[in-house]
């Protein structure tokens, strides 16, 4: 098959007639009258360049038929038959790049009064069992049509009623834990990172089934097989900048590793035009209480040797096993912030965004560590942070 490798530009956006077309029934032409289009020229109905004309999932095609003499091919030389000796062609994965190609999002395929049902396909602990609590990794298969993107979140309503009420119970929200293309890489599935709540009795040591939590314990304890009700996507908060060439800086506790995965599995692991085009570098603070609760590490190993020089950095606190050097005493994300105060401002300066994501009371000491790190640089950081959001470089989401 013939190659081409194209450097474009084009000096208008695509319309949104362009984007807005609907494909034509396979019998239009026919019914038109001998293959004669009784169709206006140039409304697209009767092509969808996405589907029949895109190369290598770019969509140029639709670039030129938008843009017509405006569209432009720079420089002309640089456009090939055949690759030059000794360079590489790989085969990317695209067919789901269109989800928010166009500044949109898939959203609410199933809202939670109507929801939708998945099945198990497998479940996984995550943590030793020498650390606290009890993590689960849960794959679902997802009704045909229901697509999502890193970032986002799934609700899932567990069965039964509630004992106080009587009504059913509410919807609980999970952040996503894997890509668009899903742990299976068939765009199919999706996989969720879930905490076990439970309640030990300081008194008695032991577990009190009435206060558990009713959704986690639901979704820990689950086999395949199993039929789960699910509703969504949703969130606009979490997702990766449009712009490649930014840094990303990532800050977790626990189960607010999940959305991070979703990032790094689609820019170091998958072979998409996502990570190939990623220009910056990503940063990642993830916080537990031992070592053996590290979650996913030998994925995250493994995206370190993936990764180009200087494109990915982790940094681990894992508060009963190190000590920070501030004060001697345990070290959490804050503390790792507070020792790389300068650079992460400097990254900020530069255009990075920051995420953070975990439970609510990881913010408090957070914000505070960020403002004493700010006020050493002379910088006031109510402005700071009022810039950082309205250029959309703060993301958050706790629970």
């Amino acid at each position: 098959m013939i190659t081409r490798l194209f450097y474009i530009s084009a000096a208008a956006s695509l319309t949104n007639a362009a984007l807005a077309f609907t494909p034509s029934p396979p019998d239009l032409i026919k019914k038109a009258g001998s293959g004669v289009s009784i169709k206006l020229p140039g409304d697209l109905s009767l092509f969808d360049p996405n589907e029949s004309g895109k190369l290598q999932g770019t969509n140029d095609l639709i670039g030129r038929i938008s843009n017509g003499a405006a569209f432009t091919i720079v420089p002309p030389q640089n456009i090939v038959d055949t690759p030059p000796v000794g360079v590489q062609i790989r085969d990317a994965q695209h067919f789901l790049e269109h989800l928010d190609s166009n500044g949109e999002l898939p959203l609410n395929f199933a809202k939670p009064q109507a929801p939708v049902t998945a099945t198990i396909l497998g479940r996984a602990k995550l943590i030793s069992d020498d650390a606290p609590g009890d993590i689960e990794h849960i794959i679902m298969k997802l009704p045909v049509g229901f697509h999502y993107v890193e970032g986002q979140s799934l609700s899932v309503i567990p069965p039964g009623t509630d004992a106080t009420s009587g009504r059913n119970h509410k919807p609980r929200l999970y952040s996503i834990a894997s890509t668009r293309y899903g742990d299976l890489l068939d765009g199919n599935t999706i996989s969720l990172c879930v905490r076990r709540a439970e309640y030990i009795d300081p008194i008695t040591g032991q577990k009190d089934p009435a206060k558990q939590g009713v959704c986690s314990n639901f979704l820990c304890d689950l086999q395949p097989g199993d039929e789960v009700s699910v509703a969504g996507p949703v969130g606009k908060t979490m997702l990766l900048p449009k712009d490649p060439t930014k840094d990303i800086i990532m800050i977790a506790t626990g189960t607010g590793i999940a959305p991070f995965r979703g990032f790094m599995h689609r820019l170091f692991m998958e072979n998409t035009l996502a990570r190939h085009m990623f220009g910056g570098s990503a940063w990642l603070v993830l916080g537990v209480p031992v070592s053996g609760g590290l979650l996913y590490k030998e994925e995250f190993d493994c995206m370190m040797r993936n990764a180009s020089p200087g494109h990915l950095r982790i940094d681990y606190a894992i508060s009963r096993e190190m000590t920070n050097s501030i004060d001697g005493g345990k070290l959490y994300v804050q503390h790792v912030i507070a020792q790389n105060g300068k650079e992460l401002f400097d990254r900020l300066d530069a255009g990075a965004h920051v995420y953070f994501c975990g439970l609510k009371g990881m913010m408090p000491p957070i914000l505070e560590t960020l403002e004493a790190v700010a006020q050493s640089q002379g910088i006031v950081w109510s402005d700071k942070l009022s810039e950082l959001k309205k250029n959309n470089q703060w993301h958050v989401e706790v629970y």
